[in-house]
């Protein structure tokens, strides 16, 4: 029996992913780093064993019912772990995509502020005190009834529907209309109904016009279909929907993010005539504290939100002293320049992080084991600082914080280090060290020891000239007010500053419309995918040709098996019992849903007389296993796989495995899947790259391959622009655009631009000591 005051975590025996049978002792109440290589198993031993058996001994101490469904769900692959109490994990998951969520949401700060106008706020004479919910636009009792608390109104014009009226509606003069057969079936209804699909749009009758792209009624006809003269036609019932009211459907409905932008584009958005953008009723607007509606305080960054907060009675203390205690910790994690009404799908990964770390500090939690991914991401070097303390103090609070971190400063300033290696894949899975930081000095064929105890410089590389420039702006949006920026082509450009300085604001307004870029391609850290059906075999078009290959095979073509059979998204070779996901979705009610493996084909994905057929001795769901790197070899000799899988080698993702769900990468990690996506494809002219932290998630080692990729692609005549918190990666660009000094109202400004060793010189700022720093000695 284990000692229940054990100083340790002891794992023993963990295989989970590519671990090998790894044995280790992590001492409590210590802050330790796990480091590695991307892709090395740091993760699987944080995550996928410490913290997912914690999980499961939580599980196993509650209903029955609740038992029943994590056993679904799995237990990880570990002989034992001792000594683990329970465990708070923050890993860095993107929320759904509702505008309705939040900053105050997330930390529950808009809680506490609904509490404090409920009970002291300043209402008009003679008006009934209201209760908290009616301040909230998520509420029926508070939302605005004009825009259900959405605080916009979408609406759209003859204009953006028809973009080009000399077409006929048969020729796609609805341009927001769908394609292919949805497309074909509403032309096919106007013309039952007598509508003229061949005539230029500009010559229908406005009546008409105005009918066909407004109307709300939604009439039925028998269609009697035109279409290939050999094939039987038969007639069916046509419901007719407006142009508007399909964009608008799609655009409040539809979970693919590539629809709702397209219906988008046919929208104009304007704030609430009625509330004013506000979100709220009248009546919750009429109430106010220290002159301000509860709307203009959540519209104030957080740091001039505590400033507001000034008690006018000992009732009014007690909420306004809690408020700003729930406000310090946000505002000490660098997160001062957001406002409560921020949406959270426009946050960063990191952002939203920092944020339900900073919310943690004040649950008084203690004896328990704190999992952060990566908590430095989004971070520039002047805010790791505040991390630091931050996680510091979690831990003195009597709680073991154990942090998967790529960055040094963060692992320098850890009590103990776990470094799994020595490389990705199955080439890891192996702790190489265990121990206090400076003893990682001696563990040679540790890829971290190498860039954390080497404290040389980058080395100086000849600064390329611009063929020309691309001037953007002036930009006046969020917080930059008449912004001008210039941007050299040609050259590699780093734009910098602290979170909320108005980086990403301003690289959003390069578009393809702009003089000097002749093509454009933006490659952000969006999911490329929201369920395990997407992977990165399907994103990169790799598995049409696997398809193709297990299609040809002699046992395939004897049982008549074609391409289709070898796909997990149509019926026929797939598993019908998760319809080809390999998981099936565990509800567990009173908490966020999640994964199991199927039942039936145990994640396989596919029936059993598709895994009969083999290729070189393996089933199309064991190729969906192989690692980018050992599926590299397998198919050394089909030209057409070995080039795509050797583009996402060179971006660093050999580890990855080629059925590894979208649900299971990180946002850096979908972002160099889409940079090697656009890499295989054959270029055409100059093209201009637009990447936002794309180090994100990266070892130092990983970092030096994905730069020479993008050094490659700038030697080849293309531009590239990355936002980058990443000092070394600074230190190797052309040209550097600082912006700040500060985040929120604070930034918003161009500080220095120029090479390198210009900005480093630059006296206002966050960024130039650190960047000079990052510059060979004498060079600044």
């Amino acid at each position: 029996m284990s000692d229940p005051h054990d100083p340790c975590v002891r794992v023993r025996g963990a295989r989970e992913h590519n671990l090998r049978g790894v044995d280790v002792d992590i001492p409590r109440d210590r802050l330790t780093v796990f480091t590695g290589v991307s892709g090395s198993g740091k993760s699987s031993l944080a995550f996928g064993t410490i913290y997912a058996e914690a999980q499961r001994r939580y599980f196993e101490s509650v209903a029955p019912y609740a038992r029943r469904l994590i056993h679904q769900v799995g237990a990880p692959k570990v002989a034992e772990i001792t000594g683990l109490p329970p465990a708070v994990s923050l890993e860095q998951r993107r929320s759904a995509p509702t505008s309705r969520s939040s900053v105050g949401t997330v930390t529950n700060l808009s809680n506490s502020l609904r509490m404090l106008y409920s009970r002291a706020g300043d209402y008009p004479p003679g008006a009934p005190r209201l209760d908290s919910d009616a301040f909230s636009p998520n509420t029926a009792a508070g939302a605005c009834p004009h825009c259900q608390g959405l605080g916009r109104v979408h609406r759209t014009t003859e204009e953006l529907l028809v973009p080009d009226p000399s077409l006929s509606i048969r020729e796609g003069a609805i341009a927001a209309w769908p394609g292919a057969w949805q497309g074909k079936n509403l032309r096919d209804i106007l013309d039952t109904l007598g509508h003229d699909v061949d005539r230029p749009w500009r010559e229908l009758p406005a009546e008409q016009r105005e009918w066909i792209l407004f109307t709300d009624e939604q009439p039925v006809v028998t269609v009697h279909p035109v279409r290939d003269a050999d094939r039987i036609q038969r007639p069916y019932q046509g419901t007719y929907m407006s142009a508007r009211r399909y964009v608008l459907k799609t655009f409040a409905d539809t979970r693919s993010a590539t629809l709702r932008a397209k219906a988008e584009r046919f929208l104009t958005s304007a704030p609430c005539p009625v509330c004013g953008g506000s979100r709220l009723r009248p009546e919750a607007l009429a109430v106010t504290f220290a002159g301000r509606t509860i709307a203009e305080l959540a519209a104030l960054p957080l740091s001039g939100l505590a400033d507001e907060l000034v008690a006018t009675d000992e009732a009014s203390r007690v909420l306004t002293d809690d408020l700003r205690s729930r406000i310090a910790p946000v505002v000490e994690l660098g997160l001062g320049y957001l406002s409560l009404d921020r949406a959270t799908p426009t946050l960063s990964a990191g952002e939203l992080q920092r944020l339900r770390l900073a919310t943690q500090l004040r649950s008084g939690l203690f004896g328990v084991v704190y999992v952060l991914d990566e908590p430095s991401a989004g971070l520039h070097p002047a805010d790791t600082e505040a991390l630091l303390t931050v996680l510091e103090r979690l831990k003195s609070a009597g709680n073991s914080v154990f942090v998967v971190e790529h960055h040094l400063e963060v692992v320098r300033g850890a009590d103990w280090v776990v470094d799994v290696g020595p490389l990705a894949g199955e080439h890891g899975g192996q702790v190489l060290y265990s121990g206090p930081v400076p003893g990682l000095a001696s563990v040679p064929e540790s890829a971290t020891a190498r860039f954390l105890f080497d404290d040389s410089p980058v080395p100086a590389r000849e600064v390329r000239v611009p063929r020309d420039w691309l001037r953007v702006g002036p930009v006046t949006r969020h917080n930059l007010r008449g912004v001008t920026a210039d941007f050299p082509l040609g050259v590699f450009t780093a734009v910098t500053g602290v979170s909320g300085s108005g980086k990403s604001t301003l690289i959003g307004e390069i578009t393809e419309d702009l003089a000097g870029v002749d093509r454009l391609v933006s490659v952000d850290q969006r999911p490329i995918g929201r369920t395990p059906r997407s992977n990165l075999a399907t994103y990169t078009g790799l598995f049409d040709v696997v398809r193709k290959v297990f299609a040809g095979t002699t046992a395939a073509r004897e049982r008549g098996y074609g391409v289709g059979r070898f796909s997990f998204n149509v019926a026929g070779g797939r598993c019908e019992t998760c319809q080809g996901e390999g998981f099936v979705s565990v509800e567990l009610l009173f908490l966020p849903s999640t994964y199991a493996p199927c039942p039936e084909c145990g994640g396989a994905r596919y029936n059993a007389g598709t895994l009969e057929v083999t290729y070189r001795g393996r089933t199309i769901a064991e190729v969906l296993d192989l690692t980018v790197e050992a599926a590299s070899d397998f198919f050394a000799d089909t030209p057409q796989v070995s080039r795509s899988l050797g583009t996402l080698m060179r971006v660093g993702l050999g580890y990855l495995r080629l059925g590894q769900p979208a649900t299971e990468l990180s946002g850096g990690e979908a972002q160099r899947i889409k940079l090697a996506s656009e890499l295989q494809r054959g270029r055409r002219g100059r093209t201009l790259y637009l990447l936002d932290e794309p180090t994100t998630g990266l070892h130092p080692a990983d970092v030096r391959v994905l730069m020479r990729q993008l050094h490659g692609l700038v030697d080849a005549g293309h531009t590239v622009v990355v936002v980058e918190h990443d000092m070394s990666v600074v230190a190797d660009a052309d040209w550097v655009i600082d912006m700040g000094p500060g985040g929120g109202d604070a930034g918003g400004r161009i500080v220095a631009a120029g090479p390198a060793v210009e900005v480093a010189r630059a006296t206002d700022g966050s960024t130039a000591r650190h960047l000079a720093g990052a510059l060979a000695p004498g060079t600044v």
